[in-house]
């Protein structure tokens, strides 16, 4: 027994069902302001009714020499990648301004040994421009970025010449988190610094101070210089290798028991300072009345801690939509302008008190 196999409909098919042009079936899937919204409608309606699924994206992409994707750089693994609040809201706001253009995200996560993704990765991947989110200096997967001719926004860091850029004040949030502190009298202060790339070497000033992670020398610098003017110091430094709970928990432990034990703890983010908080309540010290702690980023859950914290606020949603607005300008061949630094506020709340 033979059987025929149902032929596929196609886009001559539908234009010819409606009564249009190929051009007008095109147009209502890749095009759609060229349509009314009725001729839309009454295109779509057509192709369902045959059967007709779209456009075939690969033969798309060859006849436009586009994949209609974005290659997200992260610096970790997926499942650190989407414990990171910050970069959930950043993320969510950069899908939400090249949603409209009909581009997808394509994630490629690091690893622990590394920071980036392979630059094999990035040769192979199948996308038009990339997206660097919080990449250290020197990453070998930007040089295959560059290698690729791809175009290329970066958020925060690293900073290259001559490439489109947003990021925030990092310098200037930190003094504003240690300036915070001293006038509430504090004297005593401990930072519990960035993640560093791996647990190999000595942690604290030094390595902080070396950090392959702009932001973080900048935070550093801001604080550092801040708690100086002041005649401030002898100031611990604790790193983390790579961000967990425990690993936070346990660098904000040993500072807390430092001799003298510091009144003060700058975190240099939110998620550092909520484990510190959780860190001091195993010692049994209470915040803020034992150790004022201050974080940075103003994350969804640092007003919902307990006690709600006092935070650097950056603008994690303008971020996200500046740099899908960045990448729109890139794919529409506009020339990188010039890097974009969003203002930061100091947030007030009760994980801070007078000494």
């Amino acid at each position: 027994m033979t059987s025929t196999r149902r032929r596929r409909p196609t886009l001559d098919d539908v234009a010819e069902a409606v009564g249009v042009s190929r051009a007008t079936v095109s147009n209502a899937y890749n095009r759609p302001d060229q349509l009314s919204a009725q001729l839309r409608q009454q295109v779509l309606r057509a192709a369902k009714e045959l059967g007709y699924p779209g456009p075939n994206p690969t033969a798309r992409s060859l006849a436009t020499s586009r994949t209609g994707a974005i290659a997200f750089l992260l610096d970790s693994s997926l499942s650190a990648a989407f414990s990171d609040p910050a970069l959930s809201v950043t993320l969510d706001a950069l899908a939400k301004a090249v949603d409209p253009t009909g581009h997808a995200l394509l994630l490629l996560p690091g690893a622990e040994a590394q920071s980036g993704p392979p630059a094999e990765r990035v040769l192979a991947a199948q996308a038009d421009i990339a997206v660097a989110y919080s990449l250290a200096d020197g990453t070998p997967a930007l040089d295959a970025v560059h290698d690729r001719v791809l175009p290329l926004v970066v958020i925060d860091q690293p900073l290259l010449p001559e490439t489109a850029r947003v990021g925030c004040d990092d310098r200037g949030g930190a003094a504003l988190a240690a300036r915070h502190l001293l006038e509430l009298g504090h004297r005593r202060f401990a930072v519990l610094s960035a993640p560093r790339l791996s647990s190999d070497g000595p942690s604290g000033l030094e390595s902080a101070r070396a950090s392959s992670f702009h932001g973080t020398r900048e935070r550093l610098a801001g604080y550092l210089e801040t708690l100086a003017e002041a005649g401030v110091t002898d100031v611990a430094v604790s790193e983390a290798p790579w961000l967990s709970a425990d690993n936070a928990a346990a660098s904000a432990a040993s500072l807390l028991r430092g001799s003298p034990r510091p009144t003060a703890l700058l975190c240099m983010s939110d998620q550092l300072a909520l484990a510190a908080v959780a860190a001091a309540r195993q010692l049994g010290l209470r915040v803020p009345e034992d150790v004022s702690v201050v974080g940075f980023d103003d994350i969804p859950q640092a007003a919902w801690a307990d006690p709600p914290l006092t935070t650097v606020r950056q603008d994690l949603a303008g971020k996200g939509r500046i740099a899908g607005e960045l990448v729109l300008h890139l794919l529409d061949d506009g020339a990188p302008p010039p890097p974009v630094q969003l203002p930061v506020s100091l947030i007030r709340r009760d994980s801070t008190a007078p000494v």
